[in-house]
C-alpha cells in the first residue's frame, strides 16, 4: 500500500531529517507526492519563500544516467533552451499526481502531456528550487560514488521528474518559466496580467526570484478586471511582506472607515465644489443607492444633514437677530450674505432630505425637523417682511419643500414617526406654510402649498382628536373663495365631526359581538 518506491522512500528519510534541510527550504516537506503549501513564519520569511498548493512533486531518484563522453561542458552564455546536444539535465514534465514510473516514456511518444526538456545544471541554478535539489549536499547523500567513478565520469546527467498540475496551460506555463532561466527575456513573455497570473505560481514553486519580481512588478502597475483581481488576491499569501506590499496597498484600504470617508467626500463634493451639480449629485445619488450599504449611507448622510441644517439655522438666525453697526451698507451686506448662504445650504438640504427619503434613512431627520421651534420662528419673522424678496426669492419654496418632502415620507408610512413627531411636526411648521401663503406670490408655488396642506391634514387625522382639534383651527386659512375649491380641507373637518359625533366604545362594541 506504500506509494513510494524503495528509492523515494530514502529519499523522503532524508528530507525530513532536519540536518539534510538547506537553510531556504524549511517547509518543502513532501507529503504522498504533493508539496504542502509552505508556512510563512519569521524565521522563513525572505523574498519568495512560498510554493504553491497542490502544485508539484519532484523526484530526483528515477534514473542517473552518464552522458556519451562526447559531451563537454559550455560556456553558460552558449547554452540553448532545450538543447539536447549540451544537456546535463533531462527534466521529465507530467501531469500526475502520483509517483512517476520506474521506465520512462521515450522522448519521440512523450504526449503532450508527459514530455522530456532538456536543460543545463549552471542556468537552473537561477532558481533556488533546482540549485538545492542538483547541489553537492543533497545528491551526494543520495548517490555516493566512489573515487573510481567519478575519475571516469566526464559529465552526469540527470533524470528529474516534475508533476504539474492536471489545469489547462500547465505545462505550457512551466515550459515558459525554464525558458525565462535562459532568455531573462521578460517584457515579451509578460505581456498581459493573465499571463503574469498563469507564470508566477510556477515562479514561485521553482523559487526564481527574478521572475517573480518582474511579475508582482506587472501586475502593481497595470489595471485589472475584477476576475482577474480575484487572482491577484489568491496569489499574495505566497509572496513575501516586501513583495507584496503594493499590491496589498492597492485592494486593502487604510482604517476601518474608508468606506464612510469616501462618501463624505462624494457628498461633500456633489454639493459644494461642481458648477453643474445636476450630473454630479445624479451620480453619487447612484453610488449612495448601489454601492454602498445602508448603514454607511445613514451614517453619511444624518452627518451632512445636521452639518447643513445647523449652517440654515444659523444663517436665518443671524438674518433674524441682527447685530447692528454703525455702517448701515456693511450691516446690509452681511444680512444679504445671511440670506445667500441659507438659500444655499438650503439647497442642499433639500437634496439630502430626498436621498434619505430614496434609501429610507430619514427617521433622524424628521425627528429633527419636527424640533425646530427657534427655526420656524425665525423663519415667520424672515418671510414676514419684504427684504428677502430681491436677494433670495426662492428661499421659502426650498424650506417648504424640505418640509414637504418629510411629512409626505410620514403620511405615506415610508418613515413610522411617533405620535409625538407628527403632532410636533405640523405644529412647528404649519405657521411657515401661512406666512408664506400670506407674503409670497401664491401663484408660482401654488401646487406646494396644496401638496402640503393636504398633508399636514392627512398627518392631523393620525392624531388623538384633542390634537386635531387644536391643529384643525389653525388650518382655515387653507380655506378658498370658493368652498369647492378646498375639498382637502372640508374632508378633514367632516372626518372629524364624524368620530366626534360616533365616539367609539369599547363595551357598546362588545356587546353587540355578545348578540
Amino acid at each position: 500500500l506504500n506509494p513510494f518506491p524503495p528509492k523515494q522512500i530514502f529519499f523522503l528519510h532524508f528530507l525530513l531529517s532536519p540536518s539534510n534541510f538547506p537553510s531556504f527550504l524549511p517547509d518543502m516537506i513532501p507529503t504522498v507526492g504533493v508539496f504542502r503549501k509552505r508556512q510563512r513564519t519569521t524565521s522563513t520569511r525572505h523574498s519568495s519563500t512560498a510554493a504553491i498548493a497542490n502544485s508539484s512533486f519532484f523526484d530526483i531518484t528515477q534514473n542517473h544516467h552518464r552522458c556519451s563522453p562526447t559531451t563537454t561542458t559550455c560556456d553558460s552564455a552558449s547554452l540553448l533552451f532545450n538543447d539536447a546536444s549540451t544537456a546535463d539535465v533531462v527534466l521529465r514534465l507530467f501531469t500526475d499526481t502520483v509517483s512517476p514510473p520506474e521506465s520512462s516514456p521515450s522522448v519521440d511518444s512523450a504526449p503532450i502531456s508527459d514530455l522530456h526538456v532538456y536543460l543545463h545544471s549552471d542556468i537552473l541554478c537561477r532558481s533556488k528550487y533546482f540549485s538545492a535539489l542538483l547541489s553537492d549536499r543533497w545528491i551526494g547523500n543520495i548517490y555516493p560514488q566512489s573515487p573510481s567513478q567519478e575519475q571516469t565520469t566526464n559529465h552526469e546527467r540527470f533524470l528529474l521528474n516534475l508533476g504539474v498540475p492536471p489545469s489547462p496551460g500547465s505545462i505550457q506555463n512551466h515550459l515558459t518559466v525554464l525558458e525565462l532561466l535562459y532568455t531573462n527575456d521578460f517584457p515579451n513573455a509578460v505581456e498581459s496580467v493573465s499571463t503574469a497570473l498563469d507564470i508566477l505560481p510556477v515562479a514561485l514553486e521553482l523559487l526564481f526570484e527574478d521572475c517573480v519580481r518582474w511579475c508582482v512588478s506587472y501586475l502593481e502597475a497595470v489595471p485589472w478586471t475584477e476576475e482577474e483581481e480575484l487572482g491577484v488576491v489568491n496569489l499574495i499569501p505566497f509572496l513575501s511582506e516586501e513583495e507584496s506590499k503594493e499590491l496589498v496597498a492597492r485592494v486593502s484600504p487604510v482604517g476601518g472607515n474608508a468606506c464612510e470617508e469616501m462618501l463624505q467626500g462624494l457628498i461633500s463634493s456633489a454639493i459644494n465644489n461642481y458648477g453643474n451639480t445636476a450630473f454630479v449629485k445624479a451620480f453619487v445619488g447612484k453610488i449612495l443607492r448601489d454601492v454602498s450599504s445602508r448603514e454607511t449611507a445613514k451614517r453619511v448622510l444624518e452627518e451632512a444633514f445636521r452639518k447643513s441644517l445647523k449652517t440654515v439655522k444659523q444663517s436665518l438666525e443671524d438674518y433674524s437677530s441682527p447685530v447692528f453697526r454703525g455702517d448701515h451698507n456693511e450691516t446690509e451686506a452681511i444680512q444679504r450674505l445671511n440670506l445667500h448662504k441659507a438659500s444655499t445650504i438650503g439647497k442642499q438640504l433639500l437634496w439630502l432630505v430626498e436621498r434619505m427619503i430614496e434609501l429610507r434613512v430619514a427617521d433622524a431627520a424628521v425627528r429633527e425637523w419636527s424640533e425646530q421651534e427657534a427655526f420656524t420662528a425665525d423663519l415667520k419673522k424672515a418671510f414676514g417682511d419684504d427684504a428677502w424678496r430681491n436677494i433670495v426669492p426662492g428661499l421659502p419654496a426650498v424650506i417648504l419643500r424640505c418640509t414637504s418632502k418629510l411629512a409626505h415620507a410620514v403620511c405615506a408610512g415610508t418613515i413610522l414617526a411617533s405620535t409625538q413627531v407628527r403632532r410636533k411636526l405640523v405644529e412647528d411648521w404649519l405657521p411657515v406654510l401661512v406666512v408664506c401663503k400670506d407674503n409670497v406670490s401664491p401663484a408660482s408655488n401654488k401646487s406646494l402649498y396644496l401638496e402640503l396642506e393636504e398633508t399636514f391634514l392627512q398627518i392631523i387625522s393620525t392624531l388623538p382628536m384633542s390634537d386635531a382639534q387644536e391643529l384643525l383651527q389653525q388650518c382655515l386659512s387653507f380655506s378658498t373663495r370658493n368652498v369647492e375649491d378646498c375639498p382637502h380641507l372640508v374632508t378633514a373637518f367632516n372626518t372629524w365631526f364624524r368620530r366626534a359625533a360616533h365616539p367609539f366604545k369599547l363595551d357598546s362594541l362588545c356587546d353587540s359581538s355578545d348578540t
